[in-house]
């Protein structure tokens, strides 16, 4: 799901809207029957887009698949995870969206098998299938209601509705969160979205191209646990503000590379960069703000990241039609990528001006 996630536009902005609402709704309904309701959404979507009509396909991805499917479990279940931890939030965080890269590279090889001797609608209502029998059972069994966020003196220094977050209105802070998630997801995406045409328009063989991205995939899973070590040991904004260097100095570095071998060391650099960006978002989002706010913060946060993602993808296939080739796109990635740097060291000075972050860890019980 993660991989397919990667490609389609409809289904991130749809998981990003809907995890908005789904948010909101997991702390009314439960866990367990949002992502059942999920489950039982991703799988009707595929059966749907299985059928092949063009407004099948559209409805199947965005709104099934997307926004009432992956958006009742993905952007819900990292808030609901988020709220069983409190010292080490972002490694439970970064263990947890780590399965997206093992997603990423175990299902192209399953898929590809059943391709060799099937066709593609078989693919998708086994897959149907597969999500149905595995993920409601595990949720029934797994998803318990999580602790109640702590009151009073154990408390986060955030914690109080309507208190300044850094010296600044809190919705200030949010809106500039999500700016950033935005303007950080657009050259994120292009890499993965297209690595494989990049390397076809250098002459590398698209099966090369494909070996690129595995590594880069892989990298990105072994990596983000590290981030997710680096978000609890200094903070959510620290962890967004030094995986955006890195990010953006890997963007430069494909400008900069046409050898295969060059551009095999570029993505397995860009996979240490980026993996730890989003979940020390969702560290930062829960770091900045009261427990109770977090079922539509985080998934706002989210939603804005995906958003990111989808035009960051279309946007540069776009210049690369009209252009004729991948340096435009991956140049404006790095005008983005450089706008996000503003805006989150903005934060983090005021972070530093305020007391830093262990003043709000210092505030919190062990968890």
């Amino acid at each position: 799901m993660a991989d397919h996630l990667h490609r389609n536009p409809h289904t991130w902005v749809g998981t990003g809207l809907g995890g908005v609402l789904m948010g909101w709704l997991a702390d009314r309904i439960g866990m367990r029957t949002t992502v059942t309701f999920g489950a039982t959404m991703v799988s009707s979507g595929l059966a749907l887009a299985a059928t092949g009509h063009h407004w099948a396909i559209y409805l199947g991805h965005g709104v099934l698949i997307g926004f009432l499917g992956m958006g009742a479990i993905y952007p819900p279940l990292v808030t609901y995870v988020s709220r069983w931890f409190d010292r080490r939030r972002g490694t439970a965080i970064a263990l947890i969206a780590s399965g997206q890269y093992v997603a990423g590279i175990a299902w192209p090889t399953a898929f590809a098998w059943v391709l060799a001797g099937h066709s593609w609608r078989v693919a998708y209502l086994g897959f149907a299938g597969f999500v149905l029998v595995w993920t409601i059972p595990l949720a029934l069994l797994f998803l318990r209601p999580p602790p109640a966020p702590l009151i009073g003196p154990g408390a986060a220094a955030s914690s109080v509705r309507g208190d300044n977050v850094l010296g600044l209105r809190p919705n200030l802070v949010q809106l500039m969160l999500c700016a950033a998630g935005f303007c950080c997801c657009i050259p994120m995406s292009i890499p993965q979205a297209h690595l494989v045409a990049f390397c076809g328009d250098l002459g590398i063989p698209a099966g090369t191209g494909a070996i690129m991205l595995s590594v880069l995939l892989g990298c990105a899973f072994l990596s983000r646990q590290f981030w997710g070590l680096f978000a609890d040991r200094n903070g959510g904004l620290l962890g967004v503000f030094a995986g955006n260097v890195c990010q953006a100095l890997a963007i430069v570095a494909f400008m900069l590379t046409q050898s295969e071998a060059g551009l095999i060391a570029v993505s397995a650099a860009y996979g240490l960069g980026f993996s730890g960006i989003i979940p020390s978002y969702i560290v930062a989002t829960r770091d900045l703000f009261p427990s109770s706010e977090a079922s539509w913060r985080v998934p706002l946060v989210l939603f804005t990241s995906m958003s990111g993602m989808a035009v960051g993808s279309w946007f540069a296939g776009y210049l690369y039609d009209r252009l004729g080739y991948y340096a435009p796109a991956f140049a404006v990635g790095v005008l983005f990528n450089l706008a996000n740097l503003a805006l989150i060291g903005t934060l983090v000075l005021r972070q530093h001006r305020h007391g830093g972050y262990h003043t709000l860890r210092d505030a919190m019980t062990p968890g």
